[in-house]
């Protein structure tokens, strides 16, 4: 190892960037002045960020976590607080919050898409060498310093920096995370998705091939169609053999075939629910994703445009309910499992300081508080009236009961129909903390333009009219899903620390797949949107629970401050992740 001259002055920030088979760090104050450069080898770098964040606890700046921090938890290293570059980039790049001339906009060299994982294997040092990496994101020292500087500089002259700091960090935290959940890993019992499988599908038949039932689903399908070579698995095929026994639907889907009366209804939803089972999650999947007992998806934090989460590998956002059963804590373990109850509602009420909204949802169900109130006459219909009023939906059941919903609840509907309104006009709108909409595309803009123009089509009025309002109800959605988003990482990033303060279990408890960072404590092992799974000794299973709750409250004042407003918690202790 090789450095500058020690600084007597503790790092707030440790910059990082690869050398070859050598890793560059420079030690920068809390206002980014340099204090010092140290030159690491790859094969000790896990010891010295050790080392480091022990005795410092910095906040470490790379360009991109999973190309760093994986090797360092398989190293047995775990860091405390991490600056992304590259999701901190994307944020900073397309804030309305952020002025026009800011230099992130123009270093367009970290506009670059996330980093592909690697199989599911552990990864070593010597991955840190960039001649393993893909190309794509600037890697050195100096290129690092220059974007994280930019970056400072955005912040700073921000139309509100606080803002901006909170999601930077708050993203960068779920950065953290989606590499610790892909590291430990969901706890998963082969045995038991082998028999959900069996039960459901018949038994997996020798050298490939349809299972039984499947198979005599697609018996009976074709059987109805009178065309016993029919195709089941094209879509166009399968469409006219539908339309020449008189299905006439321009589509496959569960909802249009269940309006149709006829004997091939029934027999293909169940073969597509049974063909997207053993596709999606059968015995392939089970063989590629699950190893050791673990299912490793890959995550993507800000994946989606509104800040959700994506995945890249694995179907992790799309968990069957019934493989649920399969997921099932070591021995001696137990699964914490918390779902939010109605987050996005509950998100819209505190942005909008609706206090009538927050107070059908203190302490209840949201739904059952807004029939309390009057505005509508059953659970179902407050339902259907609040996703349609955040989905923008304006026909049938949604386009009767919105109106109710303005009228009891007009600064949470105002706030929603005002960002449907900015996008149907071309504009942008932003999330609570600063995260912005992209601009409408160039050929939206030419059709709105065109549609203006005197010698426009009827087609062409039309055409922009519905592209109009198709992005008006993204925009108006976008606000509460995005804040819902960043509600999330912050319960998560909070709820990280929580259970880091909780002590370890001795050896003989432990759960060795976890890895060597989660081995002997609680951990995250799974997220989707609004649910979280917790991995923890049976003895600390109670305050895990606790830290679950207490975690789901300190995010929403940390957002929203003072505003009254529950997230209220579903939070169950049980060896399985079986949902009632």
């Amino acid at each position: 190892m090789t450095s500058t001259p020690v600084s007597p002055r503790a790092p707030a920030w440790i910059v990082l960037g690869r050398a070859g088979e050598r890793v560059d760090a420079a030690l920068l104050d809390a206002d980014g002045s340099e204090l010092e450069r140290r030159r690491v080898e790859a094969s000790a770098l896990c010891s010295w960020a050790a080392e480091s964040e022990a005795r410092w606890s910095p906040r470490w700046v790379w360009n991109d976590a999973p190309r760093w921090y994986a090797a360092l938890l398989a190293g047995g290293v775990r860091i405390g607080r991490c600056h992304d570059l590259r999701l901190a980039h994307a944020i900073l790049r397309d804030s309305a919050l952020v002025p026009e001339s800011t230099g992130v906009r123009q270093a367009m060299a970290w506009d670059a898409a996330p980093h592909e994982a690697a199989p599911a294997t552990a990864p070593t040092l010597f991955d840190l060498d960039e001649s393993h990496q893909p190309a794509g994101l600037p890697s050195d020292l100096e290129e690092a310093l220059a974007e994280f500087a930019r970056q400072r500089e955005a912040i700073a002259t921000s139309l509100d920096a606080g803002r901006l700091r909170l999601l930077i960090a708050a993203e960068s935290a779920g950065a953290l995370i989606a590499e610790e959940l892909r590291a430990a890993g969901v706890p998963w019992d082969v045995a038991e998705h082998d028999r959900i499988l069996v039960e459901i599908l018949g038994e997996r038949p020798p050298g490939g091939g349809q299972p039984a039932r499947l198979a005599a689903a697609a018996s009976r399908v074709r059987e109805a169609l009178g065309d016993p070579s029919a195709s089941l698995d094209s879509q166009p095929k399968l469409l006219r053999s539908l339309h020449r026994v008189g299905v006439l639907v321009e589509s496959t889907s569960r909802w249009e075939l269940a309006e149709q009366k006829h004997p091939v209804v029934e027999p293909l939803i169940e073969y597509k629910k049974l063909s997207r089972l053993l596709s999606a999650n059968g015995w392939a999947w089970l063989d590629e994703w699950v190893d050791d007992g673990r299912f490793r998806p890959v995550y993507v934090p800000g994946g989606v445009v509104t800040g959700r989460w994506a995945s890249s590998g694995g179907g992790a956002l799309q968990l069957p309910r019934q493989l649920r059963e399969a997921v099932r804590a070591d021995p001696g373990w137990m699964l914490v499992v918390a779902d939010v109850a109605q987050l996005e509602p509950r998100v819209l009420a505190a942005m909008a300081s609706d206090t009538a909204l927050a107070e059908a949802a203190r302490g209840r169900d949201l739904y059952a508080g807004v029939v309390d109130s009057g505005a509508v006459a059953t659970r179902q219909e407050a339902k259907i009236a609040m996703l349609g009023a955040m989905y923008g939906a304006t026909t049938g059941e949604s386009g009767r009961l919105v109106p109710r919903l303005r009228r009891a609840y007009p600064r949470a509907m105002g706030l929603v129909d005002e960002a449907a309104r900015k996008g149907e006009d071309g504009g942008v709108v932003s999330t609570w903390l600063g995260r912005t909409s992209p601009p409408p595309s160039e050929e939206w803009s030419s059709a709105q333009s065109r549609a203006t123009e005197a010698e426009a089509s009827g087609a062409e009025e039309t055409r922009a009219k519905r592209w109009a309002r198709d992005r008006g109800r993204f925009t108006r959605n976008f606000v509460v899903q995005g804040t819902a988003a960043e509600w999330a990482l912050a319960w998560l990033a909070d709820l990280r620390g929580r259970l880091e303060a909780l002590p370890p279990v001795g050896v003989e408890h432990s759960a060795p797949r976890s890895g060597p960072v989660f081995a002997a404590r609680p951990h995250l092992a799974f997220f989707l949107h609004d649910e979280v799974i917790v991995h923890t000794p049976a003895s600390l299973a109670d305050q895990v629970a606790d830290a679950v709750t207490d975690a789901a409250a300190a995010a929403g004042r940390l957002l929203f401050g003072d505003f009254p407003l529950d997230f209220l918690l579903d939070v169950r202790i049980s060896d399985t992740a079986l949902k009632a």
